[in-house]
């Protein structure tokens, strides 16, 4: 199908974790530091919070407050009513490299992924664990062998998805009433696992290097491609739908506005820290779709 993009934020720069919230549009800006809101189109933008140590997934506790990823430290910080960032959980102990996106679901409870890996560093990719942060900040870990858990959502029926960059596919988990995950299966499969850990050569094995994610109301999944500058859309099974090319790097997306049908795309040339730290090249983009938002976030 062809889609208008419209630029509604620029000169950022790297974008992630896109949410709509209260009738904003929040998103997480790397190298800046900061988390940003602004109105549907753009217009009324607004610094939410300050994160020295790099803001990454947002999600909100059920009395309202906002929790957002520390990556580098790997802190899950809350915002108080006074706008105060307090440590939430330290999960440090629990990672093997960047803090990375997360989904919060009706009772508080965090899901967060980590690189597993030092990405940037050019380490080997290796698995890592999904955690879950309770609401008292206590931390569990609730899946093992993830590869690069990233982008996920809850459906309306409780259902887990959770988008594995470097392994061609998304996971699915039933949450259990106490927060375990049980039922663990493949939702999408994209391509055979990669195989290779050096990441120059892991790269091309990746058919879709799933990042950002969002369910809309017809069960389809639109997924970031974070190495194939595409969002797509995607069927149970992992039939892809539709696809938008906005002429750069995707590397998530929202379901939002006032009717849920506005998809937010967080755009760049590419993910490089050091090109990225340096430039202001990052565009939140929105495409009009026919499905609406579902699920959480």
């Amino acid at each position: 199908m062809n889609h208008d993009v419209t630029t509604v934020l620029s000169d950022l720069s790297f974008l992630e974790g896109p949410r709509w919230h209260d009738g904003r549009v929040w998103v997480s800006d790397f190298y800046t530091h900061r988390v940003y809101s602004a109105a549907e189109d753009g217009s009324d933008l607004r610094v939410e919070a300050e994160v020295p140590q790099q803001p990454s997934g947002l999600g909100w506790l059920p009395d309202g407050r906002l929790l957002v990823v520390s990556m580098r430290d790997a802190r899950l910080l809350r915002r108080e009513p006074n706008g105060e960032l307090v440590c939430h959980a330290d999960l440090s102990a629990y990672v093997g490299g960047h803090l990375n996106d997360l989904v919060v679901d009706d009772q508080g409870r965090a899901f967060v992924g980590d690189f597993g890996f030092d990405l940037m560093g050019g380490a080997p990719a290796r698995p890592t664990n999904l955690l879950r942060v309770d609401p008292d900040g206590t931390v569990t870990t609730v899946a093992e062998e993830m590869l690069f858990p990233n982008g996920s959502v809850i459906t309306d029926d409780g259902t887990l998805l959770v988008c594995e960059t470097f392994g061609n596919r998304v996971t699915a988990f039933d949450i259990a009433a106490d927060g375990k995950l049980t039922g663990r299966r493949t939702w999408a499969s994209f391509g055979e696992l990669p195989t290779e850990t050096e990441i120059e050569k892991a790269l091309p094995q990746v058919v879709v290097a799933a990042d950002g994610c969002c369910l809309d109301a017809d069960g389809s999944l639109w997924v970031a491609d974070a190495t194939g500058n595409r969002a797509i859309r995607v069927r149970e099974g992992g039939e892809i739908v539709d696809e938008i090319h906005p002429g750069t790097g995707v590397f998530a997306c929202m379901l939002g506005g006032a009717d849920g049908r506005t998809l937010y795309l967080c755009t760049a040339p590419d993910f490089h820290e050091d090109a990225r730290t340096s430039a202001r090249e990052a565009v939140l983009r929105s495409v009009r779709v026919d499905a609406a938002h579902a699920g959480t976030p």
